[in-house]
């Protein structure tokens, strides 16, 4: 008995001392079709493509319809619904559980650069606030060089709540700040999870005269926004560089995707062959690019179809860092793809589900049903095995397998309304949902405005006028 607890503990031991590194990577409204492995006809993406010749690519990896729901998702492994994460702007409840307090809790070092988005302000990307009540160090980030949503060139940036004015392409300004936060915790031997969330490609588009200079034959908005992708795939390969000059990159997991569907009018087209653009859900909206690179866990590349999506983020990064079972809020949404990363584990076994305003999906494997109303509506029904683009509706052909899907839908809303309602919460515990507002309007940036409204990217939001309100009749 006594040998075996001294094994057991051995290998806690041996485990927690091996734990890997840890980067989460996403960009803003990159659509499926927007890289080259994916075969993009004009956007090259070469270091994504180095990342995918290297490790695990997903042709069927699902986020949210937009930027606010991806986030809470990523951070919780649950739905966005039930986080009260209902839309973009929208902010997370504190009483949730999230992958950064789990893992600081289990020994790393924690830090956010970039798009933050889940702290109840819409609007661009302005510096969060010291006294902001959802700033990330809330959520268990040590340090964070954050805004509060999409951000472009020479972005004005917070460090824990110290403004700071930087210079160069956004993408590239929070790798860099990036690495200098990953060689730190390095040099101390110290287990680091790094979360870098770009504000590329999303509007409004603003790229370098040099990055831009290869699409040309676009229209304006094609240019600046395929230039945006140039600079955040040069980014990657500097994060790439970086911790391979750390010799950090054979056990340092970076996982890299999108946080919703790619963008309407831009010319090629985002989402490939699929139906659907951002805040759609349909796969357009829906499936974005996935590719995790991680040379100690997964030594063979290869490209899986199985469905997964940012959901699994959590649940597996759990998995790989063997935290405590409670670290996450019940119920998880997600699955552990850890058993992907070494072969092809068969069909999934827990469908994926989403929901957006009031409208609702089930992916089940090789089919997907949607309906456009939480609890009537439309039902469509579509075999993604055989039709990518959703162009044949099977909801009279297949009843049996529509019902079977309808009721796994209705059985999940129930449950996510539950979460909603604070059900999930300890006894006595009350969720706090922020309603979404503009920052713009806000008083808490009040002061700010003035010496703000002639900044390139504020100053479409600030300077506008407001209509006169009509009279009642």
């Amino acid at each position: 008995m006594k040998s075996l607890l001294l094994l057991s503990l051995c290998a806690s031991t041996c485990l927690a001392s091996t734990r890997p590194n840890i980067v989460l990577v996403m960009t803003d409204d990159q659509g499926w079709g927007e890289t080259g492995y994916n075969g993009h006809p004009v956007l090259k993406t070469p270091n994504l493509d180095a990342m995918a010749a290297n490790g695990l690519s997903f042709d069927h990896f699902y986020a949210a319809p937009n930027c606010s729901p991806a986030r809470a998702s990523v951070l919780t492994g649950r739905s966005n619904d039930r986080t009260t994460v209902l839309n973009h702007g929208h902010a997370l409840r504190r009483q949730e559980k999230t992958l950064p307090a789990a893992l600081k809790k289990a020994g790393y070092a924690t830090g956010h650069f970039g798009k933050w988005h889940i702290n109840g302000f819409s609007g661009p990307g302005a510096p969060i606030l010291a006294t902001d009540t959802h700033h990330p160090g809330i959520f268990g980030f040590d340090e964070w060089f954050s805004v509060t949503n999409f951000f472009d060139l020479n972005p004005l940036m917070s460090r824990q709540g110290k403004f700071e004015q930087t210079q160069g392409d956004s993408s590239e300004v929070i790798v860099a700040e990036a690495l200098k936060f990953i060689e730190a915790k390095s040099k101390g031997k110290k287990p680091f999870f790094t979360v870098i969330w770009f504000g590329s490609p999303h509007d409004p588009f603003i790229a370098s005269e040099k990055d831009k200079a290869p699409f040309k034959g676009l229209s304006k908005a094609s240019q600046e926004h395929y230039g945006e992708l140039v600079a955040m795939d040069r980014s990657i390969g500097t994060l790439r560089a970086g911790l391979r000059k750390l010799n950090l990159h054979e056990d340092t997991i970076v996982w890299f995707n999108s946080d919703n569907g790619g963008l309407s009018g831009i010319k090629p087209g985002t989402v490939g062959n699929l139906r659907g653009f951002k805040n759609s859900i349909f796969e357009g909206g829906l499936r974005v690019p996935c590719v995790i690179e991680w040379p100690a866990g997964i030594s063979e590349s290869r490209r899986t179809s199985t469905p997964s999506g940012i959901v699994d983020i959590f649940p597996t990064l759990a998995d790989i860092a063997n935290l405590p079972k409670d670290s996450m809020l019940k119920p998880i949404d997600g699955v552990s793809l850890f058993p992907l990363f070494k072969t092809e584990t068969g069909p999934r076994k827990e469908p994926l589900f989403f929901r957006h305003t009031g409208r609702t999906a089930v992916i089940d494997n090789n089919f997907k049903l949607l309906n456009d109303k939480k609890g009537g509506g439309n039902y469509q029904l579509y075999d993604l095995s055989k039709d990518q683009t959703e162009s044949k509706d099977l909801i009279n052909e297949l009843p049996k397998i529509a019902s079977d899907l309808k009721a796994k839908l209705k059985t999940w809303n129930t449950s996510v309304d539950n979460s909603l309602a604070g059900g999930d919460l300890p006894a006595g515990i009350k969720p706090d949902p922020v309603k979404a507002r503009s920052w713009t309007t806000s008083p808490e940036y009040a002061p700010y405005i003035e010496g703000w409204k002639d900044r390139p990217e504020f100053k479409r939001y600030l300077n506008r006028k407001k209509k006169p309100r009509k009279s009642p009749k």
